[in-house]
């Protein structure tokens, strides 16, 4: 039999996938030839794919199995909406389809930016009929939202569990009935941390103990720091429990098992760097297939773009995991680049992760969060000019004058690790006291865009180095804009190093301007490509008015 073969064409997309029994089946999905274009690609030609899975910033994936479906959920932090929904069915090509929480709870307390805060490390399971995710906010303690179908309406969260410095729940409910919940701890909350501690669980969950038991002691164990984000499972009789250690830029897996739920547990790692370039590698999921297949997926940090997201094949020896690459006899797993796709029975669809936005739908795009609880009067989406305006929003100063405590910014992940991006603001329909643009945001920030001088819109480009304590933003005036459009673009590259530019004509060349900028993390997140508009007064009305955003992959002639 001649093997199949996977190829991208202009206008369609051509699959392939080895079902059960050996069999092969093709087909071609019709795509608009406005479709965004391919950032990256985890399929490789024929049965192959390479890692990372997602080069976005999915930090503490977790993933459910149902049936062939495959659902997949991750820390969101700050961001609103939180608890991000993807979907597969051969665990590489994922869809963002939902969030669990169209708002941070606390509504009130999320309404202004709690960077690093909110929404720590979840996990989703199928039980009973209903999808749960578990997750903990490290100020207030462990939550639990239900839904019947994942892509719709999730249950509103409750608080199960309160206290400061509980994180990283997982359940299991057990063969007898009996429910359990294990978790680790904060330390900059709790005091301590590198333990993980077990609780007796409500089969419902509502209701958990307590009273809790440490049955693993990180501090007991030779080397042994950070241990953290604990994922619960049984299998032939054993307990075991996933879980990194080690800190998540240098760390590596660990797996403990026991006959009995409380211990003791034997432990051993069975994935690390080892002579690879993927450092971590950090926590994440193992996923048994209907196809009877084991697969482990799971972060690597990569600091200004986040905590992309790798899968690593799993087959199980002595009743002990083995992950990814084993040189020789060795237990200890290395992550893989490429392997052999997941057996499956419904065809995994390449599709460009959301990115780019036309602004002609009546909602804002998935691939949009806003830096804190948003408010219905911040935007206004016009499908039919495919425009969407952003009014000016007062922006919260901590200690300078930057946008670090502004809940108005508009933002989405980076998308990969190369890149450009291009957005283009209506002047003709903005306001002359508009203040914005196009925004890198982390910690340091820089942004390209419209700032007003007596009553005139300027072109300028701003750095902030040091955002979270405080810097003032350094601004440079390019000058009157005269022209009814503006396009604003930057180029990411894989050193993370940026060049902003613009142009006032689709016929000219871009004008690069400032200095190159190195784009950095934000508190436990990647840096974020961002839209906004800020008002410099507390009161008063602006607008600011884009057409779309477009991210391609590379920088072309035009």
């Amino acid at each position: 039999m001649i093997p199949c073969s996977a190829g991208i064409a202009t206008l369609s997309l051509t699959l392939c996938v080895m079902l059960a029994g050996g069999q092969q089946r093709t087909t071609t999905q019709t795509v608009s030839s406005a479709a965004p274009e391919f950032l990256w690609q985890s399929n490789v030609a024929n049965e192959l794919y390479q890692n990372p899975i997602l080069p976005l910033d999915y930090s503490d994936p977790d993933v459910v199995a149902v049936g062939q479906d495959y659902y997949m959920t991750a820390s969101s932090f700050n961001a609103a909406p939180g608890l991000p929904i993807l979907h597969s069915t051969d665990l590489v090509n994922w869809q963002l389809i939902n969030y669990a929480l169209p708002q941070q709870f606390p509504v009130t307390h999320f309404a202004t930016p709690q960077h690093g805060n909110g929404v720590w490390a979840p996990n989703i399971r199928f039980h009973d009929g209903l999808f749960w995710i578990f997750y903990p906010d490290p100020d207030f303690g462990i939550y639990v939202t239900t839904a019947k179908d994942p892509k719709g309406d999730w249950s509103e969260p409750k608080l199960i569990l309160a206290g400061k410095g509980l994180i990283d729940p997982t359940p299991l409910w057990d063969d007898d009935g009996q429910a359990w919940l294990l978790h680790a701890w904060a330390k900059s909350r709790a005091g301590f941390n590198n333990v993980l501690s077990l609780r007796k669980m409500a089969s419902d969950a509502s209701r958990v103990s307590e009273q809790y038991e440490h049955v693993i002691d990180g501090n007991q164990l030779p080397g042994y720091r950070t241990l953290e984000g604990p994922k619960f499972y049984k299998r032939h009789g054993y307990y075991y429990i996933f879980a990194p250690a080690g800190g998540v830029e240098t760390g590596w897996q660990s797996v403990f098992r026991a006959k009995q739920i409380q211990g003791p547990y034997e432990h051993r790692q069975v994935l690390h760097q080892g002579n690879t370039l993927i450092n971590g590698p950090h926590q994440g999921a193992w996923v048994h297939t209907s196809e009877n297949e084991d697969w482990f997926i799971h972060f690597q940090s990569r600091k200004a773009f986040g905590r992309i997201v790798h899968l690593q094949p799993m087959t199980w020896k002595n009743h002990w995991p083995v992950i990814g690459f084993t040189p020789s006899q060795d237990v200890v797993g290395e992550p893989v680049y490429r392997y052999r796709k997941p057996k499956t029975r419904i065809l995994g669809i390449p599709f460009p992760q959301p990115s780019s936005d036309e602004f002609n739908q009546k909602t804002l795009g998935l691939q949009w969060q806003w830096n804190a609880n948003s408010q219905p009067h911040w935007y206004q989406l016009e499908p039919q000019n495919s425009t969407l305006t952003l009014f000016g929003q007062p922006r919260i100063d901590n200690t300078g004058k930057n946008l670090w405590m502004t809940p108005s910014l508009l933002l989405q992940k980076n998308p990969a690790l190369n890149y450009e991006v291009i957005t283009q603001i209506d002047l003709n329909r903005s306001s002359d006291n508009a203040k914005g643009g196009l925004l890198l945001f982390g910690e340091d920030y820089a942004w390209i865009g419209i700032h007003p001088v007596q009553g005139k819109s300027h072109l300028v480009y701003v750095q902030c180095k040091g955002a979270r304590v405080g810097c003032d933003e350094h601004l440079q005036d390019y000058g009157e804009i005269n022209s009814g459009a503006l396009e604003l673009r930057y180029i990411m590259n894989s050193d993370a190093t940026v060049i902003f530019s613009y142009r006032t004509s689709p016929n000219d060349s871009f004008t690069v301007i400032g200095e190159q900028f190195k784009a950095v993390r934000g508190r436990w997140v990647g840096a974020k490509v961002g839209l906004f508009n800020v008002l410099e007064q507390s009161s008063g009305n602006s607008q600011l008015v884009f057409d779309y955003i477009r991210f391609l992959p590379q920088p072309r002639d035009r």
